[in-house]
């Protein structure tokens, strides 16, 4: 039996099979807290806004209706939810991202490294909540220009603004990345 899709999983939830929730959630749950942990830079924030985004999913559920992908309604929920956020509070910078590298690198290497997140997630930071949303979408999470427009409510040529704003805004503050 093939592996039901997100559309299909998600007809079922709207039919109350809680059990196939539970498979969206499982299949999305890394996502939604690195997409909301690159906006958020706090690891605490992006699990509730995680948690949020699925608490919002379910309870939409009874008015699903599949006239997109899963993913890109998926990201529309988390999108809103971050931006939102962003708009009730300052975000926290932090040192470094909590990824668990394969290999450990050396101590000299992790430092750059961490600076580097810094230096990444400070220059995050400061761009106006939308423009970071775009950068990342299409950076860090690989959506296409149509994807992003769908998931934050623009047409295509808004997110592509976006997204040249955001690079023009990013460029002075990490030039010197690029010299390393």
């Amino acid at each position: 039996m093939p592996t039901p899709s997100d559309e299909d999983l998600m007809l079922r939830v709207h039919l109350g099979d809680l059990d196939a929730f539970e498979r969206v959630v499982l299949r999305h749950q890394a996502e939604a807290w690195r997409v909301a942990y690159r906006f958020t830079g706090n690891a605490a924030e992006a699990e509730d806004l995680a948690q949020d985004t699925f608490l919002k999913i379910l309870d939409a559920a009874p008015r699903y209706r599949p006239t997109a992908t899963f993913r890109t309604y998926f990201y529309r929920v988390l999108t809103r939810l971050c931006i939102d956020h962003r708009r009730k509070k300052r975000p926290v910078l932090t040192d470094s991202l909590p990824d668990t590298p394969d290999t450990m690198p050396s101590p000299s290497a992790q430092a750059d490294q961490s600076e580097r997140d810094a230096l990444i997630q400070a220059a995050l930071n400061s761009l106006p909540a939308d423009y970071r949303m775009a950068v990342v979408l299409r950076y860090f999470e690989g959506l296409s220009g149509a994807e992003m427009a769908e998931a934050m409510g623009r047409s295509v040529k808004a997110v592509e603004r976006l997204l040249s704003r955001a690079k023009f805004s990013l460029e002075p503050q990490l030039r010197h990345l690029l010299d390393r």
